[in-house]
């Protein structure tokens, strides 16, 4: 039996733990520093690395990095130097994420697939450059910024907005020191990813985020405002592009270079006249497509991630899925991804059903009450056997839950609908 260390306190890493608390080979899941739903926290914060890998060692632990920024500081690289057992990509690999800009050319430099696009660090030429163009753009901050980096700009006004935002005023900080302004491909958005021991990739299921914060994916970007798995946007023919141009192409690319990529690989992909396209990558599973995708796990994910870190993912069989849809719900705090309230007390946390499971994200545990302690709150996902039924299951539960500020989308997985 073994123990493990999840790093990370939103729903992705709530979900990650729940489905690896399943395994048979699991003893304890810890979570670091974890939040109001989960059992065995941790006061371990996510970019204390060196206390991290004491607990994982005291407790003979496993670890799995949730999120990006870990991974962007070398916590890998941290615990292979200390001989600690960890599944997640290395500082070096890690760049495909934490540098837009080392990624833009990565993918430049290897042909695979991604819009065309500039790097500036000054607006004024930012400025002029946007002004010569005869196409809409879309301005990214280089660094980490919480998926909010990324300004869609509808006119040469919107962009030039966007070039102050991000350089001028500096809204994403140090992140911001350098822009990518790329040409905006409009198309259908859908999330892929794989799962890679640095030799090869396996696909995990489909899924499709959805970033904006109102309905109709109007307003800014958020971190992701619910997701639902599998997507009919990605039918077999596409799934295959992708996976041989993208994502393959990718990890042998990394290998070639001298960088071994052992984690998971998220391809943000646009598809345009049935061509897929990187919009981003990120070295992750996604938050909330994660929620979705483990409720769908019909494996045990424990012996999947252990042979990835290792370096033998071809010894396994494919994953297996449920047939069934899932659908996640973000229930969020008014007023996210700007200004919010923390602190109120969430009710109707124990009506859920056989279908669905409420995975915590912005919540904390005071005093035997759960309240809210972030922007997005919880991800409430529920399985159907259709993509309709999946929807209704998922916001019959989040209608049982609120709190004075509770905020979602009402159209969740109605893009998927669509396609059908």
């Amino acid at each position: 039996m073994v123990n493990i260390l999840v790093v990370g306190s939103g729903g992705r890493e709530h979900a990650i733990s729940w489905k690896l608390s399943q395994s048979e080979q699991v003893d304890k899941v810890y979570s670091s520093p974890g939040n109001g739903g989960i059992e065995n926290n941790v006061d371990i914060l996510i970019d204390n690395l060196e206390e991290l890998a004491k607990f994982a060692k005291a407790n003979e632990c496993f670890t799995v990095v949730g999120p990006e920024a870990p991974l962007a500081n070398g916590i890998v690289d941290e615990f292979d130097q200390k001989n600690l057992k960890i599944f997640g990509p290395n500082k070096e690999a890690a760049q495909l994420e934490s540098s837009k800009i080392w990624a833009k050319n990565f993918m430049k430099r290897n042909q695979i697939p991604t819009a065309k696009f500039e790097i500036f660090d000054d607006a004024k030429k930012a400025e002029d450059y946007v002004k010569s163009l005869d196409y809409n753009v879309v301005v990214k901050a280089d660094g980490l910024a919480a998926g909010k980096g990324v300004i869609v700009c509808n006119s040469t006004e919107e962009a030039i907005s966007a070039i102050n935002t991000i350089l001028v005023k500096k809204t994403f900080g140090e992140a911001g020191n350098k822009i990518i302004i790329e040409e905006r491909i409009d198309g259908i958005e859908a999330s892929y990813i794989a799962l890679s021991d640095g030799n090869i990739a396996i696909p995990m299921a489909t899924s499709q985020d959805h970033k904006r914060i109102f309905d109709d994916d109007k307003g800014p970007n958020t971190g992701g405002m619910g997701a639902y798995s599998p997507t009919p946007i990605i039918d077999d023919e596409l799934a295959k592009k992708i996976q041989e141009k993208i994502i393959d192409k990718t990890i042998q690319s990394m290998k070639n270079e001298g960088i071994e990529f052992r984690g998971f690989l998220y391809a943000g992909i646009m598809i345009k006249d049935g061509e897929p396209y990187v919009l981003e990558y990120n070295v992750r599973m996604g938050d909330p497509e994660c929620q979705p995708i483990t409720m769908r796990m019909d494996f045990d994910l424990y012996e999947y991630l252990l042979a990835a870190s290792e370096g033998r993912l071809s010894e396994l069989p494919p994953p297996t899925w449920k047939k069934q849809s899932a659908v996640c719900v973000v229930l969020a705090s008014q007023g996210y991804p700007e200004s919010y309230p923390k602190g109120e007390e969430i009710t109707g946390l124990d009506n859920a059903d056989e279908n669905s499971f409420v995975f915590h994200a912005g919540t904390k545990n005071q005093d035997g009450k759960i309240l809210t302690n972030g922007g997005r709150v919880l991800g409430v996902t529920a399985l159907g056997d259709t993509l309709e039924s999946a929807i209704a299951n998922a916001y019959a539960a989040a209608d049982k839950i609120s709190w004075p500020h509770k905020y979602c989308r009402k159209d969740i997985g109605k893009k998927g609908l669509s396609y059908l």
